[in-house]
């Protein structure tokens, strides 16, 4: 397991938000879009029970624009 391994849904959300992430719009399904107007991103996070498959987690990142290191310091 990884560094990202473990994260469910309201810990990303509540991460995403410390870097100006807000809720955009729902999207298809259990899908969120969720955007920062200060860099002009936007990264979809899957609303689902359980921990985030941890390569979900680093794509939501990637989109997000947001270093990995810097998530889990700043989230945890």
């Amino acid at each position: 397991m990884g560094k990202l391994s473990g994260y469910k849904y309201r810990e990303i959300v509540k991460g995403i938000k410390l870097f100006g992430f807000e809720f955009y719009r729902q999207a298809a399904g259990s899908h969120e879009i969720w955007y920062n107007y200060s860099t002009h991103k936007f990264t979809t996070i899957p609303n689902h029970s359980g921990d985030m498959p941890e390569g979900t987690l680093k794509a939501i990142l990637k989109q997000a624009g947001i270093n990995s290191e810097d998530f889990i310091n700043k989230s945890r």
